[in-house]
């Protein structure tokens, strides 16, 4: 058995990881990474990088299959070969994670251990049967994993959560989606634009993180003009028949018995901390089973432990993981003289198409009222409708009293780019009177953004 000694010792070497690592080690402190699974980031391995080289194909297909209201006619069918489509899609995703591997490369090897790390006490770490760590400070940022109810587990191979995907050869023909959040929208438009026959189901109205009632109903019209979108819904049963599997779902139109070549799981994901013995900490736990700690500070209370990452569930994206490593660690050095940290405006995007996007506080945290409501139907906007992407819908909305923006949901053309504009907007605390006094070039997609101010404007005036 090894012993070693460091002031820092953090679990997990992910983007929280690796951050907290970079920080950790350039104020001088003695750090230890210990990774017991694959080096890589979630991004690059299984999630942002290789979910959109997917959506690219996707879209690649939709386009070919698509040009004739411009008068451009493909001679043809547009064929979509599910081999290559893959081929590339895991061949450039391991030429992203390569880039996070050369990172990790270029950390001192002193730095490093390979093994899972379980917690003796407060302080002291086990590393499989090889190295005892003791460490003043740890930051844990284990990352999360997909969740697969028990009912699902007797499907064997047919059964898939995202990181299954992109070890695909080829595509199939039939899958269901179970969960229509942010994954399961993403793969599943992507593979019914690539000629899998999709079918997406969730339990409750609950779309893509959309909490805004009339941008949920417009992007639901908007999937649903491309695959069965069920809300609502339930699986009751599911059956596996050779190398298909049978479901019965119950929607509110009725009861149907399907079959499908997988059944690919988007239901959430739960915080990698099971297996790290934190029975034997002093941590406190809350009703969920999580460790108590400060959203502020990511520590841990009453003990020199932070929560860093996917791990904390808070917001599940890379910035913000990037953000959290950061904090945790300039918080362990400077420990017990923690600093509450000071957050980005928040934000989010989801890459369907149409795209979703909220940009500062969402409908539902706001009192109706209290705010102001500006929008814009991009069904008749300029630029959108010249491109052929006039569909969706932006909310904006502003506080009723000061006309402060207070945040936005859109489903539409650009929303990638429109979320920054108004996330900057928001965390630099601006009014819709000094949005409306930036520059608006013409003819692109952000006048619609205008409009929709222009409407929050008219409703703020005394």
């Amino acid at each position: 058995m090894r012993d070693y000694v460091a002031d820092i010792a953090i679990i997990g070497a992910g983007t929280a990881g690796m951050g907290a690592y970079r920080v950790a080690k350039a104020s001088g402190q003695r750090v230890v990474l210990i990774e017991g699974g694959p080096y890589g980031t979630t991004c690059a391995r299984v999630g942002c990088m290789p979910s959109k080289l997917l959506i690219a194909a996707a879209e690649a297909a939709h386009h070919a299959r698509h040009t004739t209201p411009f008068g451009v006619h493909v001679d043809g069918a547009v064929r979509v070969d599910g081999a290559q489509v893959m081929a590339r899609v895991k061949s450039e995703r391991d030429r992203f994670v390569g880039f996070v591997l050369e990172s990790i490369e270029g950390f001192d090897p002193a730095d490093r251990i390979r093994g899972y790390a379980r917690f003796l006490d407060d302080t002291t770490l086990q590393v499989d049967d090889h190295t005892r760590v003791s460490a003043s400070r740890i930051i844990i940022a284990t990352g999360s994993s997909p969740v697969v109810p028990d009912m699902y587990r007797s499907l064997g191979d047919r059964v898939v959560i995202n990181d299954d995907v992109f070890e695909w050869d080829n595509l199939p023909e039939r899958v269901l989606v179970v969960g229509p959040g942010v994954i399961g929208l993403e793969l599943g438009q992507a593979l019914s634009r690539l000629g899998v026959e999709v079918t997406v189901v969730g339990r409750s109205e609950g779309l893509a993180g959309i909490s805004d009632p009339l941008v949920r109903q417009q992007a639901l019209a908007a999937f649903r003009d491309e695959f069965p979108v069920h809300l609502r819904a339930d699986v009751v049963a599911v059956r596996r028949k050779g190398q298909e599997v049978e479901v019965d779902l119950s929607t509110p139109q009725g009861e149907s018995t399907l079959r499908f070549d997988y059944v690919l799981l988007s239901v959430g994901r739960s915080p990698n901390l099971h297996e790290l013995g934190l029975e034997h900490t002093s941590m406190r736990f809350d009703e969920r089973n999580m460790p108590v700690f400060s959203r502020q500070t990511l520590q841990i209370e009453g003990v020199p432990i932070f929560l860093a990452g996917d791990v904390n569930a808070q917001w599940p994206l890379l910035h913000e993981a990037a953000d959290d490593g950061r904090i945790a660690a300039e918080n362990a050095v400077s420990y017990p003289a923690v600093t509450p940290a000071r957050r980005r405006a928040p934000m989010s995007v989801v890459f369907t198409d149409p795209q979703v996007m909220s940009a500062g506080q969402r409908y539902a945290q706001l009192d109706e009222n209290s705010i102001v409501v500006g929008a814009v139907d991009f069904s008749g906007q300029g630029r959108s409708r010249v491109m052929l992407k006039n569909r969706g819908m932006l909310r904006v909305y502003a506080d009723k009293s000061s006309g402060r923006f207070l945040g936005a949901e859109m489903v539409g053309p650009a929303a990638e780019h429109i979320a920054h504009l108004l996330a900057w907007s928001y965390q630099q605390g601006l009014t819709i009177a000094q949005m409306l006094d930036m520059p608006f070039y013409h003819p692109v997609i952000e006048e619609g953004l205008r409009t929709a101010l222009r409407d929050a404007a008219a409703q703020l005036q005394p």
